[in-house]
């Protein structure tokens, strides 16, 4: 089954294949299925093509994808372009919703380990 250009994993539950789509999570899938009265532990393979037909209406209303990304993209340089905080933290890749960067903040930083001794050990070939 495809959606959007993505192909749904066949083996799994309906509720879970659906978030493969960027901006769709498991409470939208839910919604989804809920609106096109599909059971949610259906399993992709299973579905009809008049179910299959219900889903893609429900989810064109909603904005996903390149759509969904492009306004995320908008809505950082807006921030940037207004200097505003947030956008600066997003232009200097650091957290922008507070959190504390003397640890924890790997995620937006990357991975970096600066100190010494606090890198990967290298496991000893017998």
């Amino acid at each position: 089954m495809r959606i959007l250009g993505i192909t749904l994993p066949e083996d799994k539950r309906i509720e879970m294949a659906l978030t493969v789509i960027y901006g769709i999570g498991i409470s939208t899938s839910k919604k989804i299925l809920k609106n096109c009265n599909i059971d949610l532990g259906k399993k992709t393979k299973d579905i009809t093509q008049e179910e299959e037909t219900k889903i893609r209406q429900e989810i064109e209303k909603l904005k996903l994808e390149g759509d969904l990304k492009r306004q995320i993209a908008n809505n950082v340089k807006r921030y940037k372009d207004i200097q505003s905080y947030k956008g600066s933290r997003h232009a200097k890749r650091l957290p922008a919703r507070g959190q504390r960067t003397k640890t924890n903040s790997r995620t937006v930083r990357g991975n970096v380990r600066k100190t010494m001794g606090s890198g990967r050990k290298a496991v000893e070939k017998k």
